[in-house]
């Protein structure tokens, strides 16, 4: 059985990008298959294959339903859970918690309200006066989620390689102060308003489009190049501030850039898919099981993405003639996975 463990692990250690990569295209493909209409994955392959070739003409209704409702829809979930996914990961490295994520971190609630901000009081009035409707939603939530880290730092005062404890408390605090402003913010709003702002809280990405999928694929490929090039830096935070220090690295500049680039992150899916949390908790936790010793952004983010786009595949078919939010199937699993980290640690402790 040990040779057998070991066999297992170096060989998910060489080939764990590649396998990850087959088992993503083929969650791609398959996840587009499922729906009310009668898809098969060999009818997604046929309809790629002519938009490859720029066949165009014999297209039907099935293709259509292909390329233009759920194949946005699986790339968004995919693209979603790879950039929580990677943001979580980098929050429990250079804070060195497990238990931080851009949800707990207050990151993810920041950026819900600067979004609910816009969708209650400023979508159908001054953005859309201007015309500038299709802008508001991406930039009220970063406004919000770059408000949460800046309130956060605050807290932590000025040695911020120092306040690791404090930082994570003053998320939480954060996190449930921003919730308390976006409740309130429903309250006095019109009934359509609150409705509209509810739903799209708990997460789905019922309205995704190809228009709507060019942001948050560049700000995650950005942002990921970004970090993949600071991850040696990043890897020498697991060891402590102190190690990091001697290695010469800027620890306090490291954590606070590292802080806004998932902030960015977190803020863009956000305003593209509302608020889905815990994703950015399990995962890592995941691959850190899987691959012992290692930090593979690349494996955190495909895991992420394949994660994501089933659970959009049971929220469309789990109650039939409806869709639940995908936000309240994540929370469901990620609270128990967060209880399962907890009694992990109480046992080691």
């Amino acid at each position: 059985m040990l040779l057998l463990s070991q066999f297992i692990k170096r060989f998910l250690r060489l080939f764990g990008i590649p396998l990850g990569l087959l088992i993503a295209v083929f969650s791609l493909l398959s996840a587009t298959s499922f729906g009310a209409a009668d898809i098969r994955i060999v009818d997604v392959i046929q309809s790629l294959n002519f938009h490859l070739l720029g066949i165009n003409e014999t297209l039907g209704l099935k293709d259509r339903i292909i390329m233009e409702l759920r194949l946005p829809r699986v790339v968004l979930a995919f693209i979603a859970g790879a950039g929580l996914s990677i943001a979580g990961s980098v929050l429990q490295t250079v804070t060195r918690n497990p238990l931080a994520d851009p949800y707990l971190f207050g990151i993810s609630s920041g950026a819900s309200f600067g979004a609910v901000v816009v969708l209650t009081l400023l979508q159908q009035g001054v953005l859309s006066h201007f015309g500038l409707t299709w802008i508001g939603l991406p930039t009220g939530a970063l406004i919000g989620a770059g408000l949460s880290v800046f309130i956060v730092l605050n807290m932590c005062g000025k040695d911020v390689g120092r306040q690791v404890e404090r930082m994570l408390l003053s998320g939480v605090a954060v996190s449930f102060m921003f919730g308390a402003l976006s409740s309130l913010m429903l309250y006095f709003s019109s009934p359509q308003a609150a409705a509209s702002v509810l739903f799209w809280s708990l997460g789905s990405f019922a309205k995704a489009t190809w228009s709507v999928l060019m942001l948050p694929t560049l700000v995650v490929v950005f942002c990921t190049a970004i970090i993949l090039l600071f991850q040696r830096s990043i890897i020498a935070m697991k060891m402590g501030d102190e190690t990091a220090h001697t290695l010469g690295i800027n620890v306090s500049f490291l954590r606070i850039g590292m802080l806004i680039l998932c902030s960015v992150i977190t803020a863009t899916l956000v305003a593209s898919c509302g608020g889905i949390g815990f994703v950015g908790l399990m995962i890592p936790h995941i691959v850190r099981l899987v691959f012992p010793g290692q930090l593979s952004l690349m494996l955190t983010g495909m895991l992420g993405g394949i994660f994501m786009i089933w659970v959009d595949v049971l929220a469309r078919t789990l109650l039939s003639y409806q869709e639940l939010p995908v936000g309240i199937i994540t929370a469901v699993i990620g609270s128990l996975f967060f209880l399962f980290v907890l009694k992990t640690r109480q046992q080691e402790g």
